[in-house]
C-alpha cells in the first residue's frame, strides 16, 4: 500500500510511526500547506515526496491511500476529494464538524466503494476489546448501568506544553477555528470507549456543557477562548442501561485518562487506561457476593493502522469505520442541542 499522509502536524508523526512499521506498507508522500514543515517532516520519516495541497498530490495521484491527519474542520472537503479520485481514507477522528458532514463522507466513500475508517486510537487498547468480549459473551448478564470519564489536565499542568504562549493548542479552544471543543475532541474518544466496550449504542441523551475563563477577555491572539471545556452527559443505550459520560481538560493531576464501568445483572468489569498503562477488572460468578475485583491480563490486539491497511489489502472497510464514526457525531451534535434546548434528545429519531 503507497500511503500519503495529509498533514504534518504533531499527530502525523504518529502516524509515520505506526505505518512505517508495517511490512507493505510504503509512505510516499507529505502534503502541508507549509512547505518548511513539510520538508522537515518528510526528512524526518525519510518520505521522498512533498506538496503543497491536496490537489497537488491527486494531481501525481502515484498513491492508494490517505492518512487524513488535517484540523478538524479541513477533514470533510480533502477526504470528499481524496475519495472522488478512488483513494482509500483513513481519518483521524472527530470524522468531521457535524453529522451532516459526516454523513456525506461516508456515503460517498460507500458509493466509491473505497476503505474508509478513522482513527479512534482507543480501540488500540487491548483492555477494552476484551472487555467488550466479556459483556458480548453474556458473563455480566444484562447490562443496566455504565459509567464512563476522560479526564485530562492540560489547561492547568504544562506537561503537554504551555497553551498559554503556545498557540499549537489555541485552535481546540476556538469555534472559529473549527473546534467543537472538549465534546468534539476528546467526547468522540469516550463516547466510543462506552459503546463499544458495553456492546450497544446510544439511544437517549442530555449534555450539559461548560467553557470557563481562561485569558483576559477570553482571547489570545486571534483565538476566542469559547470552545467547551467540560461536558456531562447522561445517556441510555439501546439495550436499555443508564449510565454517565463526562470528560475536562480541568481534571488536575490527571494526564491522559479514560475509565469504563459496566455494571450487569451477574457481573461487572471496569477498564482504566492512562497513558502510561491499561488495566482490566472483573468482578464476575460467585465474586459477585463478596465483592471481589480480580485483575485480567489481556494479550496486545492490532492497532487501528494495522487493521487499515488490512482492509486495503482486503478491500473491505473494518471498524471503526466512517459509518460508525457518522452514529457518533450524531449523538455529539444532539449533545450540543440538549445543552441549548435543556431537554433529553432521542438519537433514533
Amino acid at each position: 500500500m503507497r500511503l500519503l499522509i495529509l498533514g504534518t502536524g504533531g499527530m502525523a508523526n504518529t502516524h509515520a510511526k505506526h505505518f512505517s512499521a508495517i511490512e507493505g506498507v510504503t509512505i510516499v508522500g507529505g502534503v502541508d500547506v507549509d512547505p518548511g514543515r513539510v520538508e522537515a517532516f518528510n526528512t524526518a520519516h525519510d518520505i521522498p515526496n512533498g506538496f503543497g495541497s491536496l490537489d497537488a498530490a491527486l494531481a501525481w495521484g502515484e498513491f492508494d491511500a490517505v492518512a487524513n491527519v488535517t484540523p478538524d474542520s479541513v477533514h470533510h472537503p480533502t477526504t470528499i476529494a481524496a475519495i472522488a479520485a478512488g483513494k482509500h481514507v483513513f481519518c483521524e477522528k472527530p470524522l468531521a464538524t457535524d453529522h451532516a458532514k459526516a454523513l456525506e463522507m461516508t456515503e460517498a466513500a460507500e458509493r466509491a466503494g473505497v476503505v474508509a475508517m478513522v482513527n479512534l486510537t482507543y480501540r488500540n487498547v487491548a483492555q477494552l476489546q476484551k472487555a467488550r468480549e466479556i459483556v458480548q459473551s453474556g458473563k455480566v448478564g444484562k447490562v443496566r448501568h455504565f459509567e464512563a470519564s476522560y479526564l485530562q489536565s492540560w489547561l492547568v499542568s504544562k506537561a503537554w506544553g504551555d497553551w498559554r504562549t503556545e498557540s499549537q493548542w489555541l485552535w481546540r479552544l476556538s469555534k472559529k477555528h473549527g473546534s467543537n471543543g472538549v465534546l468534539g475532541d476528546i467526547g468522540v474518544h469516550i463516547l466510543d470507549f462506552a459503546v463499544y466496550g458495553a456492546g450497544s449504542d446510544i439511544d437517549k441523551v442530555f449534555c450539559r456543557l461548560e467553557t470557563f475563563d481562561k485569558a483576559e477577555g477570553n482571547k489570545i491572539g486571534e483565538y476566542d477562548l469559547d470552545a467547551n471545556d467540560s461536558f456531562a452527559m447522561t445517556a441510555q443505550l439501546d439495550n436499555g442501561a443508564l449510565g454517565v459520560v463526562h470528560a475536562t481538560r480541568w481534571a488536575t493531576g490527571h494526564f491522559n485518562e479514560l475509565r469504563l464501568r459496566v455494571y450487569g445483572e451477574k457481573g461487572s468489569l471496569e477498564v482504566q487506561h492512562r497513558h502510561d498503562w491499561s488495566k482490566l477488572f472483573t468482578c464476575l460468578g460467585d465474586d459477585v457476593e463478596t465483592g471481589t475485583w480480580s485483575e485480567i491480563e489481556v494479550e496486545p490486539v492490532p492497532t487501528n493502522y494495522q487493521r487499515f491497511f488490512e482492509a486495503v489489502k482486503g478491500g473491505n472497510t473494518l471498524e471503526p469505520s466512517f459509518r460508525h464514526a457518522t452514529n457518533l457525531q450524531k449523538v455529539l451534535d444532539l449533545a450540543t442541542l440538549t445543552d441549548r434546548d435543556r431537554r433529553e434528545h432521542l438519537v433514533s429519531a
